[in-house]
């Protein structure tokens, strides 16, 4: 028998500090998750009504401001009532919830950005044919395949971790619970849940990454090859969008990654920028980037407002 308490729930401290600077930290992130809510549901209404957005590229946009909306709820409500609690406390159930589904919904988003890659590569290199080889079938399966990879992945992660025994520490520096961040607080053997999560994010995350830099070399290549200067802009601005999202989310979730687990404030911010901004940031960068999105929404403002 082991002289070890069990801990039954943990404490959560990436954000804690004097009740002033808490209730300043409430409003800021409440705004920034209603924000995050009413724009990625915004274009999801867009891009359910407007015909005129029914294609490929705004269906795995949909979903991306679904995925959005879906991660956003994952980790800001938790966000906020600590920050309005004393306590800070998450069971050890709710932590492992917590980071099934962080896990399964960034996951998803990571093979949903190599899908849109994939999609905007046919789009460019085969215009002609983009609505034959991008059908509602394909599009469909590619979303379903990325949901099921990821949850697939997420469950075998969070299976092996349900074997870890956690006594004595309690205090898990960050905002949120995430796998690394268990490591330290366990009193059993966590090398085979390192593994584990090691291999998935070399083949899921890692995997996508290099997808999405394999799909944009051809793109690249593809609009180099265009004579004219105008097409050659028309093609690249096309992708602005979806490039700037995939270096808001793989650039903080890399770093976060690599990043010794400390519970150090670079860390934090890291965590932050892919979990809490970029789900807000989306919105803005396909709306404000988009002439289409644009179109769409002056549409819908004069036929309701």
């Amino acid at each position: 028998m082991r002289n070890h308490s069990i801990v039954l729930e943990f404490i959560l401290l990436g954000l804690s500090g004097g009740t002033h600077i808490q209730a300043l930290l409430f409003v800021l992130f409440l705004v920034i998750y209603l924000l995050t809510m009413v724009g990625n549901l915004m274009l999801l209404l867009l891009v359910r009504t407007d015909s005129h957005l029914h294609t490929p590229m705004f269906f795995f946009l949909g979903q991306l401001s679904f995925l959005d909306l879906c991660h956003s709820s994952v980790t800001m409500p938790k966000l906020l009532e600590n920050l309005l609690s004393e306590k800070k406390t998450i069971s050890v159930e709710g932590c492992l919830t917590q980071v099934f589904f962080v896990f399964a919904t960034g996951g998803t988003e990571s093979c949903l950005l190599a899908v849109m890659a994939y999609d905007r590569y046919v789009a460019i290199s085969s215009p002609l044919l983009y609505g034959q080889v991008m059908n509602r079938q394909l599009c469909v399966g590619l979303v379903l395949g990325s949901w099921g990879l990821a949850f697939m992945d997420a469950f075998i992660n969070i299976l092996v971790a349900l074997k870890l025994d956690f006594c004595d520490a309690q205090n898990i520096h960050h905002f949120i619970c995430e796998l690394p961040s268990l490591y330290p607080l366990s009193c059993s053997d966590v090398s085979a849940s390192f593994a584990t999560l090691l291999c998935s994010s070399l083949l899921h995350f890692i995997g996508n990454f290099l997808l999405i830099i394999f799909s944009y070399i051809r793109i690249l290549l593809t609009i180099l090859s265009i004579s004219s200067t105008s097409g050659r802009s028309k093609a690249f601005s096309t992708c602005s969008s979806h490039l700037t999202a995939v270096i808001f989310f793989y650039g903080s979730g890399l770093l976060r990654y690599l990043m010794p687990n400390s519970g150090s404030t670079q860390e934090l911010i890291f965590s932050l920028q892919y979990s809490v901004i970029t789900p807000m940031l989306n919105p803005l960068i396909y709306s404000l980037k988009n002439k289409e999105v644009k179109a769409a929404m002056r549409r819908m403002l004069r036929k309701y407002v």
